[in-house]
């Protein structure tokens, strides 16, 4: 994984993927990142970033049953991967480290 890079929208993404658990698909993540981030973000981008990291092997996905309440459509359920959670540990650790080596920005 040495050299994998996760841009800032791929991590808050995948973020909330990994809160949202089953629960984890398009409109959904578009709803949790506005009441979790107050950002508004649009739904095809949060698309085109769900599978952009399904093929780098991130997050990986499939299709809940048809309800009625959606009009008979089937919702795509994202769901993050080892390899995802390795990289999100490892995101975290090195800003940690950044973080740890400025002291005195903890106490502003």
């Amino acid at each position: 994984m040495k050299g994998s890079y996760l841009g800032e929208f791929e991590e808050l993404v995948m973020l909330t993927c990994a809160l949202l658990k089953d629960e984890a698909y398009g409109i959904n993540i578009v709803q949790e990142i506005k009441l979790r981030m107050d950002r508004s973000v649009n739904l095809s981008a949060v698309h085109v970033t769900l599978y952009r990291l399904e093929d780098k092997g991130y997050v990986t996905s499939s299709y809940g049953g048809a309800t009625a309440q959606r009009g008979g459509r089937r919702k795509r359920i994202f769901k993050l991967t080892s390899l995802g959670v390795k990289l999100l540990q490892q995101v975290n650790e090195k800003r940690q480290n950044l973080w740890n080596m400025i002291p005195e920005l903890k106490t502003l």
